[in-house]
């Protein structure tokens, strides 16, 4: 951390002297021959020099002053904390905030463009689901715990699953994740990850919010943000030049009164992929697209054809398929359902949604069960029209039956498909970003608004929720130790915990894609054989990983 704001100053030394002839020739001639030193500052250098700009020179206090004594603008509210984006991460903070003594008496308020009103009284029939599911760690679900959202979840559309199945489509190597080497044989096995739909997770956290009560919490629902700007010195206010400040306006337009102008003394963006906070901070991100979409749908399942043991264990199962894009994965809900996350190419999955529910229902099943060249048969049959007969749409229902018949079936297949969920049936792009910084001068960014990885291990909402509880104990520190929540070396704690990590997964995730996106039998897909039946045959190894990924 030290590190890292050193090399803050000497960006600022070398901007100036680079800039200034009066430096002398050797100082200057010093600084272009460190070439090391870009690389390290590059990524900090542009949004941490912006609160040392002079105020004056910013935003011109000259013009300024004109316009107060033309056109005088209110000033505007301050808070402590202003988080922009209310999904899973962004609700998450504000939650952890109101949970602790410490920061439940901080000014805070949240922007979220959607109806926070829908969110809060959504409900869905017992045996419908959401097709925006998440697979929650234990340490995510330990963090809920802790700040009092866990109670107000609905545990009954939540499912907890004990074993993972994984193996390659073109080789067959697979590996198991469970706890069985680590359990005793008269317990009940630990659970890998629990499933439960954004809508519910979404919903308990407003729950939470609302049962702190409303003192010093301003909610903005159906509000998105026009403009961020920095503040000025006004001669009858405070001096807020370094301090962003929001103008709200309400998506519907029915407000009659200008925007509404709110100052914060910290302000968190957990506004995606394309977040405006980040822009404003200007935080420059890295990345690429996968040119794949994640074809998501609610399923239901046949009774499992033989017992569990212990009873009640649930299992989730992911093949994958290198010669279609990607892998397919099968995750338990609860009442014999399945969410269905299954990443390929974007013509796969045009395909797969203009199929009808009985061919998308046997291309499913025959993805969990046939070899590689027969599922990609069937993956380029004549797509069924609308108007043709029913015994032509069930062609392939047809085909999975007669070529069942000639495939040796493996051990660790999922229960046959029976049903698909109508409307659930839709895909996503899959890309991969990472900001440059989590931080910036009275800036925080958390959740996809930092980072966005494929889905492929499930990680996406626990890496957010991770930043939320880190964020939330780094303002709770601050708190306590009289510092102020918004200075850039009080949130550097929060970046040197989250950064790496994220980094170290979202990478992991990308070089997993790559290596299960090689098709054949060449050395690439005998190596990644090789590896994973090393680490299913090596319980320290596996261990290990199953306790990086649990959180």
């Amino acid at each position: 951390m030290q590190f890292l704001w050193w090399t803050d100053v000497f960006a600022l030394f070398a901007s100036v002297a680079l800039s200034n002839p009066r430096f002398s020739p050797e100082i200057r001639r010093f600084i272009p021959q460190t070439s090391f030193l870009p690389a390290i500052m590059r990524p900090i250098a542009r949004s941490a020099l912006r609160p040392y700009v002079c105020p004056s020179c910013r935003s011109g206090r000259l013009s300024s002053r004109r316009r107060f004594a033309s056109t005088p603008q209110q000033n505007p509210e301050i808070y402590d904390v202003v988080c922009v984006g209310g999904g899973p991460a962004g609700l998450g903070l504000l939650a952890a905030l109101r949970a602790s003594p410490a920061t439940s008496k901080l000014k805070v308020a949240l922007v979220e463009t959607q109806d926070l009103e829908k969110a809060r009284s959504w409900n869905l029939e017992s045996h419908q689901f959401s097709n925006r599911v998440s697979s929650l760690t234990p340490s995510s679900v330990s963090f809920l715990e802790k700040i009092g959202a866990w109670d107000f979840l609905d545990t009954q559309r939540a499912q907890k699953y004990q074993e993972m199945q994984v193996w390659d489509g073109e080789t067959g190597s697979r590996i198991s994740f469970d706890w069985s080497m680590e359990s005793s044989p008269f317990e009940d096995l630990r659970t890998v990850a629990t499933m439960t739909e954004n809508a519910n997770l979404v919903r308990a956290l407003l729950s939470r919010i609302a049962a702190s009560g409303d003192e010093n919490l301003s909610i903005f629902s159906k509000s998105t943000v026009s403009s961020i700007e920095n503040g000025t010195d006004s001669p009858d206010g405070p001096d807020l030049s370094a301090w962003p400040v929001l103008s709200i306006s309400p998506t519907d337009g029915t407000s009659t009164q200008g925007p509404s102008r709110i100052a914060a003394r910290l302000l968190v963006g957990a506004d995606g992929i394309n977040s405006p906070v980040r822009k404003f901070a200007d935080i420059s991100t890295e990345g690429w697209d996968y040119n794949r979409n994640g074809v998501v749908a609610t399923l239901a399942l046949s009774e499992p054809e033989t017992p569990t043991f212990p009873i009640g264990t649930r299992t989730a199962y992911q093949r994958f398929l290198p010669s279609l894009g990607g892998p397919i994965a099968l995750l338990p809900l609860p009442n014999n359902h399945a969410t269905l996350v299954w990443s390929t190419t974007a013509e796969n999955a045009a395909y797969l949604k203009s199929l009808s529910p009985k061919a998308f229902i046997a291309i499913v099943n025959a993805a969990f069960r046939l070899a590689m060249p027969d599922l990609k048969y069937m993956m380029s049959m004549q797509r069924p029209a609308t108007s043709v007969s029913e015994e032509f749409e069930d062609q392939h229902e047809t085909e999975l039956t007669w070529r069942l018949q000639h495939t040796p079936q493996p051990s660790q297949i999922p229960p046959m498909v029976t049903g698909v969920q109508e409307g659930t049936v839709a895909s996503f792009p899959l890309r991969f970003r990472h900001a440059s910084t989590y931080i910036s001068p009275r800036v925080a960014l958390v959740g996809d608004a930092a980072h966005v990885i494929h889905p492929l291990a499930g990680q996406g909402l626990n890496l957010g929720l991770g930043d939320v509880a880190s964020l939330s104990n780094t303002i709770e520190y601050a708190v306590n130790h009289g510092m102020d929540v918004g200075d850039i070396l009080t949130l550097e704690r929060y970046t040197a915990e989250r950064w790496a990590t994220n980094a170290k997964i979202g990478g992991a995730c990308d070089v997993l894609h790559k290596l299960y996106n090689v098709p054949g039998q060449g050395p690439v897909a005998w190596g990644r054989s090789l590896g994973l039946d090393i680490i299913d045959r090596v319980p320290f190894l596996k261990g290990l990983l199953m306790k990086n990924a649990e959180g």
